[in-house]
């Protein structure tokens, strides 16, 4: 039943894909990346430019507060509204929807990626957001607001001591980094079993691991490039030989995989979802970090 669920939630996700004019900056968490920052900010118009917030993922007050201020004081943002979303009626108001009709920029706080799901799953703000994005608003997230953003998203709950079938729990996603699993956080917090189990069980799905203080800038063109200071590890199994060995003797079910392909990008590095490929190395001769 699990597997028919996951099947039915990719084939909605695809039957509803666009062809997108927006970008999203995608930040594994620990610092947010200024070279990303400042992308996004460009990208929603510059510091004139309206740009939405959405803290629903986090509960500190305090961390929420920062992240205004930052827009504000470091890249002089003026235009910034806080959409104070936590249960699904605040995801039905008409000012919130006609707030991201308007934004240039929408971004997600960190946190639990859970509180996102449950507070906008099929809500009338989570559609603004899509046509937003899909007309040509830069959306961005930073570690849980990260995580989300696939159209299968981990949720922070499972075993990730152990390569395992089920190991890890799956929830459908917002779907806005199509043929992705993206995790975060990812060679800080050790997460690469978690990545490997889930891909390993959705191979047609690529596995996108950004690590903190590091971001992916997605571009309309089916690419992304790497910026800031850590490393982005995609894992690809579309072409690997997998299956799942039955429970026996009282060993668990378990994988065996050959031929699985990992890529590991640093700073200015781009990467072509459709062609699984690297297609710009680091360049060494100037700022790896500018676009």
């Amino acid at each position: 039943m699990r597997r028919v669920f996951v099947l039915n939630v990719l084939l909605a996700v695809a039957a509803s894909a666009q062809t997108t004019k927006g970008h999203l900056i995608l930040i594994g968490g620990g610092e947010r990346p200024v070279e990303a920052m400042k992308k996004f900010v460009e990208l929603a118009g510059g510091p004139a430019a309206s740009i939405v917030v959405l803290p629903t993922a986090s509960e500190d007050p305090d961390y929420v507060h920062g992240i205004l201020k930052s827009f504000k004081k470091e890249y002089g943002c003026q235009n910034v509204t806080l959409l104070n979303v936590k249960i699904p009626p605040d995801a039905a108001r008409s000012d919130y929807i006609q707030a991201v009709h308007q934004a240039g920029g929408i971004f997600f706080t960190g946190g639990d990626q859970t509180r996102i799901l449950r507070a906008l799953k099929d809500s009338p703000l989570l559609a603004a957001i899509r046509e937003a994005y899909q007309r040509g608003a830069v959306v961005a997230g930073t570690s849980a607001g990260t995580a989300c953003m696939s159209p299968l998203m981990i949720t922070g709950e499972g075993n990730f001591d152990v390569v395992q079938p089920g190991a890890v729990e799956l929830w459908p996603g917002l779907g806005l980094f199509p043929g992705t699993i993206v995790d975060q956080h990812f060679i800080a917090r050790r997460r690469f079993n978690r990545l490997v189990t889930v891909i390993l069980e959705h191979p047609q799905l690529l596995g996108v691991g950004i690590d903190e203080d590091t971001a992916v800038w997605v571009q309309p063109d089916g690419t992304f490039q790497v910026l800031g200071a850590s490393s982005v590890l995609v894992v690809d199994a579309s072409c690997a030989s997998v299956q799942t060995l039955s429970p026996a003797n009282g060993v668990k079910a378990r994988f065996s995989a050959s031929s699985l392909v990992l890529h590991v990008l640093s700073a200015g590095d781009r990467f072509d979802l459709a062609s699984r490929q690297i297609v710009k190395a680091q360049a060494s001769a100037k700022n790896p970090n500018s676009p």
